[in-house]
């Protein structure tokens, strides 16, 4: 066992946690935050995207103690305090950027660093940006929709 201390979502965690251990399952069966949703364990779904230091990481493919020190958000630290959803969120919710749900967790993750660091500015970029993340449901126009009125919702 190895100490880890992290912050997820503005607070502090200190655990134990076995080497092996990957992020994804730190966040998701040690402080029990479930919305980050664990795909294909390969790291070629996104579904278990969150923020590492601020950018899109697959926590399936990155041990938790890599994360030492670092600071997370998860799809449940995106929403303000008070419960008001992060622009994203809300561009989703409203574009109706989802279906089954399982995949919008990470999808919105990577949206939103989509929108804070690369270019998002054409449908075709937006396309591009979220190739790492797949969706069985949608058929992704309402996801490229949803991105679109986020990003200009962010600015």
């Amino acid at each position: 066992m190895a100490l880890l201390t992290l912050k997820v979502n503005g607070r502090e965690f200190t655990r134990d946690v076995a080497p092996q251990t990957l992020l994804v399952e730190f966040i998701r069966e040690h402080l029990r935050l479930t919305g980050t949703h664990v795909g294909c364990d390969t790291s070629q779904c996104g579904a278990c995207t969150v923020h590492v230091n601020g950018h899109a990481t697959k926590s399936c493919n990155m041990l938790a103690l890599q994360a030492q020190g670092a600071e997370v958000t998860t799809i449940e630290g995106l929403a303000a305090a008070d419960g008001t959803l992060h622009p994203m969120q809300a561009a989703f919710r409203a574009c109706h950027g989802l279906q089954c749900g399982f995949c919008t967790p990470g999808m919105v993750m990577s949206a939103v660093d989509l929108v804070q660091h690369h270019d998002c500015s054409s449908e075709a970029k937006v396309r591009e940006g979220l190739e790492g993340n797949l969706c069985r449901c949608t058929g992704y126009h309402n996801i490229v929709k949803a991105v679109q009125q986020g990003a200009a919702a962010m600015k």
